[in-house]
């Protein structure tokens, strides 16, 4: 990765996707949505944003 701080990027990273994988069919969907909300999410809400929580967000939006 480059350096130190570019291995625990790329780490957290890799880490954010495999839970999103674990949780939902689509990691890439999740990472566009979640990065779509963001920058106007609330910060004491960030858990929000979290793939299991978003999935679950997805599934009753399907229901």
């Amino acid at each position: 990765m480059g350096s130190d701080d570019g291995g625990e990027r790329a780490a957290s990273l890799y880490s954010l996707l495999e839970t999103a994988m674990l949780n939902g069919p689509d990691p890439e969907g999740y990472l566009r949505d979640a990065l779509a909300r963001i920058g106007e999410h609330p910060i004491n809400r960030v858990d929000e944003l979290l793939p299991w929580n978003i999935a679950g967000q997805q599934l009753r939006k399907a229901a």
